[in-house]
């Protein structure tokens, strides 16, 4: 299993343990993202992208795996998410730009190489 994989179910075990141990909580900050996520002006792919390039900014690999995922998932291509990456080096400078590392690797285990032409 790759390692951004890895990070993925990190969060999915983060998750559980914290609904049995803490379900106020977890479903208080559960219940905020989606209803933070449910806004219509933006499509879901818009957000993933944001999403990136704030994991990217934030330095949080398992927001990364996560978010990448995600954009994979709603259509974002391999340019359109490294590009929102490099918005968070634009802001954020060189320590966002050493995290565009693990924002490759997530783009080499969730979605297909670039095809040539």
């Amino acid at each position: 299993m790759g390692h951004m994989k890895d990070k993925l179910n990190d969060i999915m075990s983060l998750t559980e343990r914290l609904q049995k141990d803490y379900p106020t909580e977890t479903s208080g900050f559960l219940s905020f993202l989606n209803r933070a996520e449910a806004g219509k002006a933006l499509d879901i792919k818009q957000k993933e992208l944001i999403n990136v390039g704030l994991a990217v900014a934030a330095q949080c690999e398992w927001c990364i795996a996560f978010h990448v995922e995600e954009a994979v998932k709603a259509g974002a291509s391999r340019d359109e998410i490294v590009e929102a990456g490099f918005m968070a080096v634009i802001m954020h400078g060189g320590p966002a730009y050493m995290y565009m590392t693990p924002l490759l690797q997530a783009l080499d285990e969730f979605a297909p190489p670039p095809v040539e032409v």
